[in-house]
């Protein structure tokens, strides 16, 4: 367990039980956010990789146009 991690352990630990909860309950909920993430983004890879091939082709055959910034 890394040193900040360790630090915010103790201070949820000063919380009330009720926060203690909350606290978890929020913490659970984004690391279960953030596996969903991560295998949607691993599951995608192979469409992905049919639509980039798409977009390459589409740009060889000149049917494509270039962004335009606002920058400009």
């Amino acid at each position: 367990m890394t040193d900040l991690l360790e630090k915010a352990f103790r201070e949820a630990a000063k919380l009330s039980p009720k926060e203690q909860d909350r606290l978890a309950s929020i913490i659970l909920a984004e690391l279960e956010s953030e596996n969903r993430w991560a295998e949607t983004f691993a599951k995608s890879q192979e469409l992905l990789a049919e639509l980039a091939k798409e977009a390459e082709a589409e740009y060889k055959a000149g049917r494509t146009d270039p962004l335009v910034s606002d920058e400009n």
